[in-house]
């Protein structure tokens, strides 16, 4: 059921993403390709696709909120162009594919994922079939999810943190940020959207919790431990970059039994709800055994 019901949402997805960027006026084509070959290059499209299962969880209406999904993408999008920059991680490859900047140059790709981040606020006021309130909810949480307290924040710490041996409780500050925050928003937003009640809500903030911090640890795990060819990019890299992580700062064992308490904790927060909330959970227990 997971793959199946997955594989339909990312097609649907997928199909909304290029109808969003097909209306952007084509001032400069070389951009609307940097956007689009970053936008389109595959991935589990896991934000959106947490998007519409909140929704579902709620009262089963989550590709009714396709648009509002699909605007998430493009804020991922925009934050792994910048990500892989060499002023920032210096990636050269990216889900198996040459990084934005390899392709397109440095300015190109920080016009590229510019462009992409401002597209997906537009993209959000396109929603259909919701009130002008849940709209500007969604719009503040995609913000703060976005900015200086959010994935910006976290970048930041990250930063500044190279080189240096931070402590368990930063290293969880910096990707409640930069990993956590984005997902969060994502399934609040889906919530919402749906017409979620307060009980719901709480419930789902903290799956959401839990579901960042689980797959935090199991990156950081897949970093150490993962397949070059299955996660599309050089393992190693935190090593590599002198960096702290859940596996450097405890242990490998360690960090598989934080991630193992994490999922634990998310499927707890979902207890409110019957078979609506499948696929969140089915989506929980992935990330223990996600080889990418």
């Amino acid at each position: 059921m997971l793959n199946e019901l997955w594989q339909q949402r990312i097609k649907l997805i997928e199909e909304e993403l290029l109808l969003e960027l097909n209306r952007v006026p084509v001032i400069n084509s070389t951009l609307i390709e940097a956007m689009k070959y970053s936008l389109m290059s595959g991935g589990k499209r896991l934000r959106p696709i947490l998007l519409m299962a909140a929704a579902d969880a709620v009262n089963g209406t989550g590709s009714k909120f396709v648009t509002t999904a699909s605007a998430i993408e493009m804020i991922h999008a925009y934050s792994l162009i910048h990500d892989d920059l060499p002023v920032m991680d210096n990636d050269d490859y990216r889900r198996g594919k040459l990084t934005n900047h390899k392709v397109f140059g440095e300015a190109m790709a920080i016009l590229a994922g510019d462009a992409l981040l401002t597209l997906a606020f537009e993209v959000m006021l396109n929603q259909r079939g919701v009130s002008h309130a849940a709209i500007l909810f969604v719009i503040s949480e995609m913000s703060k999810a976005a900015g200086a307290a959010g994935m910006v924040g976290g970048q930041a710490i990250d930063l500044l943190s190279v080189g240096k041996k931070i402590d368990l409780e930063t290293l969880r500050t910096m990707h409640i940020g930069k990993t956590g925050g984005l997902f969060k928003a994502a399934i609040r937003s889906g919530a919402i959207l749906a017409g979620a009640d307060n009980e719901q809500l709480t419930a789902l903030t903290k799956y959401a919790e839990s579901f960042g911090l689980a797959f935090q640890i199991t990156d950081d795990i897949l970093d150490v431990i993962g397949d070059e060819k299955t996660i599309g990019k050089p393992i190693g890299s935190d090593e590599r970059n002198n960096k702290s992580t859940y596996v450097t700062l405890t242990s490998l064992d360690e960090a598989k039994k934080l991630a193992a308490e994490a999922v634990n904790d998310g499927l707890d927060a979902l207890k409110i709800f019957g078979n609506e909330a499948d696929f969140l959970r089915d989506l929980l227990n992935y990330i223990l055994s996600r080889r990418k």
